[in-house]
């Protein structure tokens, strides 16, 4: 079974930012707290654009 601890604490702040922008890139409603009202869709599009980011910022960093 997989754990749910963060290996960086500190980290869990940041990640929760970078998790509200991606939702707004995509014009997804993200509140803070609960959100298992969104749909299967709208938690994909937001994962996906954050995949997206993560790449993107990789790339630019092997330069």
């Amino acid at each position: 079974m997989a754990s749910k601890k963060n290996v960086v604490p500190e980290a869990k702040d940041a990640l929760n930012k970078f998790k509200m922008e991606a939702a707004n890139e995509v014009g997804v409603n993200l509140k803070n707290g609960y959100n298992g009202d969104l749909t299967s869709r709208e938690a994909g599009s937001v994962g996906g654009q954050m995949v997206k980011k993560m790449i993107k910022s990789y790339e630019e960093n092997m330069k």
